[in-house]
């Protein structure tokens, strides 16, 4: 291929694409970043940024205007087991809070910084064939419109139009787990992301834009079609499971439809030539962990570096190190989400730690992905903790 438009066409322009568009173009390169939606707009979204992600936003310059949407700070995470609970800190000191904010102003400023650093935007810019040359992708085609590029890269989620095209091989690949459904509530004021578990059960509650709490309950996939009539009430019957939290909902007031889906897990190749994924299109997991756009933030940062090297030992290094930082926490999503009550081992950890500010602290940091389960589960950690 000579002479193309572009170093990087970018399919997908939110929490991944919008970010790995405005970084290429920081870096220089000639970056097109196309997507079917027209912005602001919304998406199904748990829309947690743990303090991993909020580091990134300060790294790259627009945390202060995540702040401005008047989107609040939370320092504290809680976690209710029923007969145990405890609370922590769940960031460091450089990157102290998480944030919620609506989608509509998430994506919109991920939008807008990828514009101001030079990248073209395409919004109402639907991708019909991915262009091949020789087994190497060179570009893309919507309806008579024919661009070309160095690299395509699909940041297109879960349905990636590029991963189809290139056949992207699954691997720990294990269909859904769970299914959950939000909404969001006024007068249930919280500073803390909350998150409830039970036999079966499961759900988060997290303080969001305009005074309002987002909340999200889930149960067992296998229960879907049991639910699907009596949503609302089954979250009621939920949230009954801890008389407080139902006591303090039932003087709320929904404020929105209730919005709910179940997700595939998997991981799939994310790099061939010419192509590359990222976000969702390149790994899933449960929601209940929460932790899709800040994966999407770091995987971003990831494949940037790897793209300006350009080479195929660069992206294979993106593969590995994405999968490194990844997979402890997607088998410790895969284990949240069965819904299981916790077993011997975690209910000894947990009534251990109790108490212990330090150690509480600890274990949030572990579910804010600030840790990596593999470093919190080593032998030598929990004997410390345990102690």
């Amino acid at each position: 291929m000579t002479n193309p438009e572009y170093d990087v066409i970018v399919v997908g322009a939110r929490c991944a694409g919008a970010p790995l568009a405005m970084l290429l173009a920081r870096q220089g390169h000639r970056t097109l970043l196309v997507d079917r939606a027209t912005f602001p707009s919304d998406t199904v979204s748990t829309h947690v940024i743990h303090p991993p992600g909020a580091a990134a936003l300060k790294r790259w310059g627009l945390l202060d205007r995540i702040a401005a949407t008047g989107c609040p700070p939370v320092g504290r995470y809680s976690f209710d087991f029923g007969p145990i609970s405890l609370a922590g800190a769940p960031g460091t000191p450089e990157s102290p809070y998480a944030y919620a904010p609506r989608r509509t102003l998430l994506d919109k400023i991920l939008l807008d910084a990828a514009a101001e650093a030079g990248a073209e935007v395409r919004e109402d810019f639907s991708v019909e064939e991915v262009l091949f040359e020789n087994d190497r992708v060179v570009g893309i085609r919507s309806g008579s419109t024919v661009e070309r590029a160095r690299f395509v890269v699909g940041a297109d989620g879960r349905n990636s139009v590029v991963a189809k095209a290139v056949d992207a091989e699954l691997y720990q690949d294990q269909g859904p787990l769970t299914v959950g459904y939000y909404g969001y509530w006024s007068n249930l004021p919280t500073d803390t992301f909350e998150a409830y578990s039970r036999p079966g059960r499961g759900w988060a509650v997290c303080p969001t834009n305009d005074d309002l709490t987002l909340v999200i309950g889930g149960w067992p996939y296998a229960e879907l079609a049991e639910h699907r009539n009596d949503i609302e009430g089954e979250l009621h019957r939920t949230f009954a499971l801890s008389p407080a939290f139902a006591d303090r909902i039932a003087g709320a007031k929904l404020e929105s439809k209730l919005a709910g889906t179940s997700v595939p897990n998997y991981f799939r190749v994310p790099a061939g030539p010419g192509w590359a994924l990222v976000g969702d299109a390149g790994y899933n997991r449960d929601y209940i962990t929460a932790q899709g756009i800040t994966d999407a933030f770091l995987d971003a940062e990831n494949l940037a570096e790897a793209l300006t090297t350009g080479t195929d030992e660069a992206l294979r290094g993106y593969q590995e190190k994405r999968d490194a930082r990844a997979m402890p926490v997607y088998q410790m999503t895969l284990g949240i989400a069965s819904l299981q009550p916790p077993d011997e081992q975690m209910i000894q950890l947990v009534s251990a730690i109790i108490g212990d500010q330090e150690k509480m602290d600890a274990f949030a940091r572990l579910n804010s992905g600030v840790t990596s389960p593999a470093e919190f589960f080593d032998p030598a950690n929990l004997a410390k903790l345990t102690s």
